[in-house]
């Protein structure tokens, strides 16, 4: 046992409820809504954390292969002495000058193209989100959106229309023309493995879809309000657009008089690596330039910390509208010291360094992997960049069945044997996305690639009929 697990199993839960009474006090008050991971089989009760580990009330030890909200590291030392220390002197609104704001907004303002100055800090990617969609409409006099197919940009009203994962998935039964209005159109996810359009053509094939979205939205005499976009798609299980894909459609989507609203919740602050520090500039985009960006869950490192960051003018017709903007906790000093650690580890840590080196190891560790003796699966597809890797698994390589059962088994026992923590998406819930803390080493990509392999082999022993699926 080393020293982390010890000391999170001497702190215990003494004076805690058990795991159990946890379960049905959450059932009692929590809505069925609010879901919890691995309810089908043995829900965990997370304690502590250190790095790339999570620990129980037992002082077990999980490998965390999915948490990309402890962006530097779980309890990161620097970041609590931060957060310690501001909140020992001051926590209150955003109503007073404080220094930390305005150090801050600087700093992640220089991480970006010079246009992208002007910041609002906010709580939430979901804030974050539906501020830029505001942004977007107070510029073009427009409510027309164009979004992705399983996409998915928060929880509130306006970013759900543009989020049509939670109409199209499995767990919901919606019609997105139907619920959503006319003034959303979806196109297709620009998947070049599973997708209609695959190989050389597939950057101008998929744009065509934004390129006739505009058409259709000026045929009705209207303009375009925004065109939104993760960088890196990842509850459509990790997918980054074919090369110059983006460049076509923000082109299209300007000329309709909309803007390029770059969504870096999952993937900005270096998390694709050292060529990408902003998933924007994935695939050829080093000199696009989005109009407004979004970033949140890892910029706190688990504090409530997001920021829309945008350019001068369409900040100026914003305050033009008249309405002044007030957030009551978004950039607050405490968490704005947060948000400082968390730039300074970065730099300090060279994380994305890290994620360039260790996600290629990871991706070359399970191009090595030989299923062949593994019964009803196979890996389909490994993508991605940096750590932000997607494992897709297939029934076979000649169909591409989804292994959705089979994916939703691995999961599982990963958990449940191997103490290794993961997360299932895509369409077909049969792709294993990668995107832990950012401190992730070589050392726990041996110890998950290896356990993937044994969980793989498994599957033989086991009557999948059996299986329910597994919610991470």
């Amino acid at each position: 046992m080393n020293r982390d697990t010890a000391l999170h199993q001497e702190k215990g839960c003494e004076e805690c409820p058990t795991k159990q009474t946890v379960l049905e006090l959450r059932k009692k008050h929590f809505s069925p809504s609010v879901s919890v991971s691995y309810s089908n089989t043995n829900p965990l009760m997370i304690m502590g954390g250190s790095k790339a580990r999570l620990f129980d009330e037992c002082g077990n030890s999980y490998l965390d292969t999915r948490n990309n909200v402890a962006h530097v590291g779980h309890q990161n030392p620097h970041v609590i002495q931060a957060v310690q220390k501001q909140i020992e002197l001051l926590n209150t609104n955003t109503r007073y000058l404080h220094p930390n704001a305005v150090q801050l907004a600087k700093r992640l303002s220089d991480l970006l193209p010079d246009s992208l100055n002007k910041v609002f800090f906010v709580n939430s990617g979901s804030e974050a989100n539906d501020l830029a969609i505001r942004l977007a409409r107070a510029k073009t006099k427009s409510k027309n959106m164009i979004c992705l197919d399983h996409a998915y940009h928060g929880h509130t009203l306006g970013t759900l229309e543009v989020s049509p994962y939670k109409y199209t998935s499995l767990e919901f039964d919606m019609d997105f023309n139907k619920d959503i209005g006319d003034h959303v159109m979806k196109v297709p996810c620009p998947d070049t493995f599973r997708g209609e359009h695959r190989g050389d053509s597939a950057s101008h094939d998929y744009a065509k879809y934004v390129v006739q979205a505009c058409d259709e939205f000026r045929d009705r005499g209207e303009n375009v309000c925004a065109f939104i976009m993760e960088g890196g798609m990842s509850v459509a299980g990790v997918i980054l657009p074919p090369p110059n894909y983006l460049k076509t459609c923000v082109q299209a989507v300007r000329s309709a008089g909309g803007v390029y609203i770059a969504d870096e919740v999952q993937t900005g602050l270096g998390r694709l690596g050292t060529d990408c520090f902003w998933a924007f500039q994935y695939g050829g985009n080093d000199n696009l330039v989005p109009d407004i960006v979004t970033i949140g869950k890892p910029f706190g490192n688990g504090m409530p910390l997001a920021a829309v960051i945008t350019t001068e003018d369409i900040s100026d017709a914003f305050n033009k509208m008249g309405v002044e903007y007030f957030n009551t906790f978004g950039g607050n000093p405490v968490c704005t010291a947060a948000g400082l650690a968390v730039l300074d580890e970065i730099v300090r840590m060279d994380l994305p360094t890290n994620a360039s080196v260790v996600g290629s190891y990871m991706m070359n560790k399970f191009r090595q992997l030989n299923l062949e003796c593994c019964k009803n699966v196979a890996i389909g597809d490994i993508r991605g960049m940096g750590l932000f890797i997607g494992v897709e698994l297939v029934r076979s390589i000649e169909s591409l069945e989804p292994a959705t059962v089979e994916t939703s088994y691995i999961c599982t026992i990963l958990k449940e044997k191997f103490k290794i923590l993961t997360s299932i998406d895509g369409p077909f819930e049969n792709v294993i996305v990668i995107k832990p803390p950012m401190v992730f080493a070589k050392g726990d990509v041996d110890i998950f690639v290896s356990a993937f392999l044994q969980a793989c082999e498994s599957i033989s022993e086991v009557e999948l009929s059996l299986t329910t699926r597994t919610p991470t």
